[in-house]
């Protein structure tokens, strides 16, 4: 392994160091902290060795700065003042282990050489990891599950962001699944799906006669849940009077069931997700800033499936296997590189459904397609076990792949026409590209983009041009950025997809 040592006592800097590469590893010695921030800076090591009280920069400086350039890397400090205080401090900050000196050379040598094992049973940044039911490949969700590693045994409550389909609620069991209340209950509810009126008597309960209708006494989700964890979904959905209420609950630790005269303690670790940015709606007057604080102890943001790179990859794979009862499929390449430039509005759960409605159509011998009416995706298995999931139909025809738009009679994607002397040019967008616009070179006039057919005037405004071989065009995408473009008569539907040149789809 590449190690750096940082140690300004030199006796020690060239034994360990003899040890160290006696032991195999490629060793870079200095003698102070600010050399071993600038070597950190300069190169990445897969292990960082060093004294805490050095000149320049202490240990635990070097510490960040190594963890802060790749979190990877493990790091050992040594100390001949230590106390239980700053052995505390170091490993909380991250560090691998803490020694005291003196110490024996071979000591850092078995601890290296326990990094190397455990260093060897981590998947490859390129293979996906699975947590709890929760697959992914990218470096965002690697990131999201180191937090849930580090996070969940605690009692801390946790916020979970995200898109609708992301997965929050997967993220909230495994929250409880890797935690110390794990025997307990895990009770889930939905703000957003319980009327206001009612809300309070779903957490909290209600005695016999509380309301009208109140019939007999009610258990609600937090005392259900005692022992365990409740999971308060689209909590930004809750109403502010609910707000003040559920505070109390976490201050005190205590909740007072409806028509009750007495707090009955609970103890439950509380867990939110939220669809919407909760600082904005707190900004809004929306949401209580000290109710978000409560709540947001821990935050874990889910990306967009559109921003986790590799995953689509990764998570096709993973549903083809739940979904193929032992049948083996394949994606063909092209196709799968399509998939993974799609926009994914419904992410997670968008794919999962696309690929197992195919698997659940797929006929035994013969190719089935199957047109997805809410995207532009056509989904089809081929009976020699070769799964499509690409875009197909008789609009346009068949180059780049098989990669096509849908029949002139079907909308689903989004689209804008150019009508050249030459040649109708049709650009086409993913149907999640809402409220894009595009300004062709020398108009001085922006034209949204609409929905519509693949071909001919359809509903998408026509952009009248002149007869020139090359037309340039920009594109204001939803997030505002802008992206220049071009295209040719000679290809009339262009293919246009942020941060990626245009792409012909017919020959």
């Amino acid at each position: 392994m590449k190690v750096l040592l940082a140690d300004d006592e030199k006796a020690i800097a060239v034994t360990l160091g003899d040890a160290l590469r006696a032991a195999g590893h490629d060793v870079t010695v200095v003698n102070d902290g600010l050399a071993a921030a600038a070597a950190v800076d300069a190169s990445p090591f897969d292990v960082v060795v060093s004294d805490i009280r050095m000149p320049g920069l202490d240990g635990m400086a070097v510490l960040g700065k190594a963890k802060a350039r790749d979190p990877r890397t493990e790091v050992i400090l040594v100390t001949g003042y230590g106390t239980v205080e700053s052995a505390v401090e170091a490993m909380k900050a991250g560090a691998f282990h803490y020694v005291q000196k003196p110490f024996y050379n071979e000591a850092i040598v078995e601890l290296l050489g326990r990094i190397a094992h455990l260093r060897s049973l981590r998947p490859r940044e390129e293979e996906p990891v699975a947590m709890e039911g929760i697959v992914g490949a990218s470096r965002e969700m690697r990131q999201v599950f180191d937090v849930l590693r580090r996070a969940a045994p605690s009692e801390a409550s946790i916020l979970i962001e995200g898109e609708s389909g992301t997965g929050k609620e997967m993220v909230a069991r495994a929250i409880h699944n890797l935690s110390p209340r794990r025997s307990g209950p895990f009770v889930p509810i939905s703000c957003a799906a319980i009327p206001e009126t009612l809300l309070e008597s779903e957490l909290f309960g209600h005695e016999r006669g509380a309301f009208t209708d109140a019939k007999e006494r009610k258990i609600g989700r937090f005392e259900r849940a005692n022992g365990g964890t409740v999971f308060l979904d689209d909590v930004d959905d809750m109403p502010l009077a609910m707000q003040v209420k559920l505070l109390r609950v976490l201050q005190e630790r205590e909740i007072e069931r409806l028509g009750g005269v007495k707090p009955i303690p609970v103890s439950v670790r509380v867990v939110t997700a939220t669809k919407v940015d909760l600082q904005d709606a707190v900004q809004e007057g929306a949401f209580r800033e000290d109710l978000y604080w409560r709540l947001n102890v821990v935050g874990i943001l889910l990306p967009p499936l559109r921003e986790r790179g590799g995953d689509v990859r990764a998570l096709t794979e993973h549903f083809l296997g739940l979904y193929g009862r032992g049948r083996k499929f394949t994606v063909p390449p092209d196709v799968l590189a399509d998939m993974e430039a799609y926009f994914w509005p419904g992410n997670v759960r968008e794919l999962e459904n696309a690929v197992e409605r195919a698997i659940a159509l797929a006929g035994p011998d013969a190719a089935a397609y199957v047109t997805r009416d809410d995207t532009d995706v056509l989904v089809g298995i081929e009976g020699t076990d070769a799964v499509d999931l690409g875009e197909r139909g008789s609009g346009v025809s068949s180059g780049a792949g098989g990669l096509l738009a849908r029949g002139p009679d079907r909308g689903g994607y989004r689209v804008l026409h150019l009508a050249h002397p030459a040649n109708t040019i049709t650009l086409l967008f993913g149907y999640g590209v809402v409220g894009a616009s595009v300004r062709v070179d020398g108009s001085g006039v922006s034209y949204p983009v609409g929905v519509g057919p693949a071909t001919g005037a359809g509903h998408a405004p026509a952009v009248t041009l002149a007869s020139q071989a090359e037309i340039g065009i920009t594109v204001t995408w939803p997030d505002g950025t802008e992206q220049r473009v071009a295209v040719t008569a000679d290809s009339s539907v262009w293919r246009i997809a942020q941060g990626t040149r245009a792409a012909p789809l017919d020959t």
